[in-house]
């Protein structure tokens, strides 16, 4: 390079004038050359005057950044202009690849300056209230580029996760169903009376707000220049605004302002990382005939977490009747060495849709061969994929059950095997051999 020119990436926000930043602003008028999409160059017009003006279409993203590149070789300090922040699902990320595979590094002549802008989602919200104010994410539904399947398994993790979530290119000419799906998606975790803003061109002339409910969302007049925000569980509509707490609620009086029992100022809620396990514990204290599965699902957690807290008992704070501890990850393989000594099993299988197999086994009847735990004898075969499982937990129900826990990578339970009582209990000898087992493998 001879010469030494400048790319900004520049994002104009929303559109309107009084919505960009100053330095976007500047960086416009610095610039030799102006290359953008032809809308967004209609709406900095006025700012343009004697510059090199490229107009790019819709499809031609690639082609905008290569056209910076090639005018900053030139010497020329280029804007390349995007509306919204330009790091958002705007022209920083494409141009920033083309430069590192071409063999620009940050320290070569040519400078490189991204200028951030009002993206379309914090836009958006201004004009609706301020549905933003907890945890959010944003999607886009175009597949152009991604994967329908990519898409959709963020959504389904956007839904479980209780993120307000901020809907990008929801719709087009000919992606007409991608809405729909995502609502049919949303759904599943959602109340359809779940509170939705459709905005299409905010802060533009042909401005639109609605305010709906997520079972209405896909009715909606809804394009390209739409941004849909749907609540989370707290997200509620007063007024014509829409509103999603902070969280204060779960620690002040809302009237006085006054600390809630139990909690502190500037502190972590009682229900925070360190308060929550005491709470799982103190649950199963309170609920003496409630079981740890559906412990997990009152807490919307995994079982392995419940595990965990119940591991963390103490004899001051004992988690009810529950006890467990943790197989030592070395000794993953040389528990089912020992199975065979516990003598009659209950095997629980979970399948993902919810059905569970209960089955009589024998200890002996387990055999792991590579990746597999096979349950075979005459009356059926159950293959487990023993490669899924992460933790292993010894737990026990005071003197009523005793047995282990499987769970996955996720969390999530894989299976369980418990020991199985006669009419006079549990056989002695298995039972000590258990408990030998737990004191040498957790």
């Amino acid at each position: 390079m001879t010469t030494t020119g400048k790319i900004l990436l520049v994002g104009i926000g929303p559109g309107a004038h009084e919505h960009m930043t100053f330095r976007a602003r500047a960086a416009i008028a610095e610039a030799d050359v102006v290359i953008g999409y032809s809308t967004y160059i209609k709406l900095v017009k006025d700012l343009l005057d004697g510059k090199e003006v490229i107009k790019k279409g819709m499809t031609e993203e690639l082609d905008r950044s290569i056209e910076a590149y090639e005018h900053a070789k030139q010497g020329k300090t280029v804007a390349l202009i995007s509306s919204g922040d330009i790091g958002v699902y705007g022209m920083a990320g494409p141009t920033y690849e083309l430069l590192l595979d071409s063999g620009w590094t940050p320290d070569d002549p040519i400078q490189v300056e991204v200028v951030p802008g009002s993206t379309a989602l914090s836009s958006c919200a201004s004009l609706v209230g301020a549905p933003l104010t907890h945890d959010f994410c944003s999607i886009s539904l175009s597949d152009l580029l991604t994967p329908w399947p990519v898409i959709a398994r963020r959504l389904e993790s956007a839904a479980q996760g209780d993120f307000v979530v901020a809907l990008y290119n929801p719709k087009s000419g000919r992606r007409t169903q991608h809405i729909v799906e995502a609502q049919r998606i949303l759904l599943r975790h959602r109340s359809p009376e779940t509170p939705v803003a459709i905005v299409k061109s905010g802060y533009r002339a042909l401005q639109n707000i609605q305010l709906v409910t997520l079972a209405d969302m896909a009715d909606c007049d809804i394009g390209m220049l739409t941004t849909v925000l749907v609540g989370n569980s707290s997200t509620f509509v007063r007024e014509g605004l829409m509103v999603t707490p902070r969280g204060y609620a779960n620690k002040y009086d809302a009237l006085t302002g006054e600390t809630r029992d139990g909690e502190q100022a500037g502190r972590s809620l009682s229900m925070g990382l360190d308060g929550w396990k005491g709470a799982v514990r103190r649950y199963l204290r309170d609920n003496p005939e409630t079981t740890l599965q559906k412990t997990a699902a009152f807490f919307g957690q995994p079982l392995a977490e419940i595990l965990d807290a119940v591991g963390r008992s103490t004899p001051d704070e004992s988690a009810g009747s529950f006890t467990a501890r943790q197989v030592r990850q070395d000794q993953q393989d040389g528990l089912l060495d020992s199975l065979p000594h516990w003598g009659k099993l209950r095997a629980v299988v979970r399948s993902e849709g919810g059905a569970v197999a209960e089955l009589l086994i024998d200890g002996a009847d387990l055999q792991k061969k590579n990746d597999w735990l096979n349950l075979v004898n005459d009356a059926f075969h159950l293959h487990i994929d023993w490669s899924q499982a992460r933790q292993t937990w010894f737990v026990s129900r005071g003197e009523k059950a005793h047995g282990i826990q499987v769970t996955d990578a996720r969390g999530d339970l894989l299976f369980n095997l418990w020991l199985v009582a006669g009419d006079a209990g549990f056989d002695a000898q298995a039972l000590q051999r258990y408990r030998d087992d737990r004191e040498e493998l957790s």
